[in-house]
């Protein structure tokens, strides 16, 4: 894995704020969002600044008013434009689908379709829009996989063409920062579920991916400024926030969701069900032919802060639609030990082991999730969880060495 060290160019063209310092202990008694933050201000670091924002559904205040509805009747700010995502600003579209171009009946504000759009075609969308600065609030998930954190490469690397200036309003991750785990993806398997090798649970927030970004990836780094949150600790889950959560994206609907995606998303590489079209997508995993035998099995591997029930499901729509299939339903008992991208791959490698009919997608979607051939072809060859946990152990290391430089919080 061949990584550039570029942390003193990063912090150069970080634009300094007294946001952009790390909580100190007394900041700990008030919780706040970059955007609480932000508007705490008086908007200090948009003045002067014809701003355009990408968002999505999850850019609310804690009484659940979405930031764009607030900033567009807020004098202090000169809001001119949006830019919507995957599934679009106001979330009307399913994974693969977005908005298009429309005007905002709430605001009358121009919304601009970012998805699947990068460098030059982006950066041009940017210059029509006529704004000076690109703010940036979306709530992640933590998984190198969920497009958002690509979407906010994308748009830093177009504001730099564009000659824009580029601000991140940080939200806390849901399944903490405390550690990166899972394989690192190797750039010969970039897509946009990866366009940059980070690991598959990357353990930081937004802003600190930003900070990753413009020092170690972005081939000219955009003028970025971040406004951090008060008050969050790395160890913390979504729930000690007491913020409500709006759903990203519409098969991720909870935090427990979030908390098991980086692992069991991989089961999109695979013929079995990941569990969209029931209530619980990415819990509930399965086909048809697999029974009690699966939950066995991924018992007796002994992951720790997880127990595998025996479930029965019938999806409403996506793989099976309609059919009652076998498989199992995910139980975290004790989160700080669950380790979600191991337990991933101990499913799959139970699952192979039990069901004659496993099979992976005959494009390898596998590879891109994981990034690259090996998770796949060590399963196939019959390896151990602990083999291919094994297999990323050094490249998982040298990443985590390199993101140290760019975490932001204690």
């Amino acid at each position: 894995m061949r990584l550039s060290r570029r942390t003193l160019l990063a912090a150069a063209t970080a634009t300094a704020s007294l946001t952009s310092a790390p909580p100190t202990q007394a900041a700990h008694a008030r919780r706040r969002t970059g955007f609480e933050n932000l508007a705490a201000s008086g908007y200090e670091q948009l003045q002067g600044q014809r701003v355009g924002i990408v968002t999505n559904p999850t850019g609310v205040t804690r009484d659940v008013h979405h930031i764009v509805d607030v900033m567009h009747t807020d004098s202090r700010v000169q809001l001119t434009a949006v830019f919507g995502p995957e599934h679009g600003f106001r979330g009307t579209a399913q994974a693969g689908g977005s908005e298009g171009r429309y005007d905002d009946p709430a605001t009358g504000l121009p919304v601009y379709d970012t998805y699947l759009k990068s460098g030059r075609p982006l950066a041009d969308i940017f210059t029509a829009s006529g704004v000076d600065t690109v703010v940036f609030d979306i709530q992640d998930v933590g998984a190198r996989f969920y497009t958002y954190i690509w979407t906010l490469y994308d748009c830093m690397e177009a504001a730099q063409l564009a000659g824009k200036r580029f601000v991140v309003l940080d939200r806390p991750n849901p399944v903490t920062g405390r550690a990166a785990l899972g394989p690192v993806l190797h750039r010969e398997f970039a897509t946009f579920v990866g366009r940059q090798p980070i690991s598959q649970a990357h353990g930081m927030t937004v802003a600190e991916l930003a900070r990753l970004f413009n020092g170690e990836f972005l081939t000219s780094p955009v003028t970025l400024d971040t406004v951090l949150m008060t008050g969050w600790r790395r160890s913390e889950f979504y729930d000690a926030w007491d913020l409500p959560w709006v759903p990203p994206s519409p098969n991720m609907p909870t935090p427990d969701t979030a908390l098991v995606y980086s692992g069991t998303c991989l089961f999109e590489g695979t013929n079995l069900s990941e569990g969209r079209g029931t209530t619980r997508p990415f819990e509930l995993l399965g086909a048809e032919g697999l029974d009690g035998r699966w939950a066995a099995a991924a018992n007796e591997l002994g992951l720790p802060g997880v127990h595998f029930r025996e479930a029965y499901f019938a999806p409403t729509f996506s793989k099976f639609q309609g059919k009652t299939i076998g498989g199992v339903q995910i139980h975290v008992h004790d989160r700080p030990a669950y380790d979600p991208v191991r337990t991933g791959i101990g499913l799959l490698v139970t699952a192979k082991k039990v069901w004659s009919g496993f099979g992976w997608r005959a494009d390898n979607w596998i590879d891109k999730l994981t990034g690259s051939t090996r998770v796949r072809t060590m399963i196939d060859a019959g390896a151990s969880t602990d083999e291919v946990v094994a297999g990323w152990r050094e490249e998982l290391n040298a990443f985590r060495r390199i993101r140290r430089n760019y975490l932001l919080y204690r």
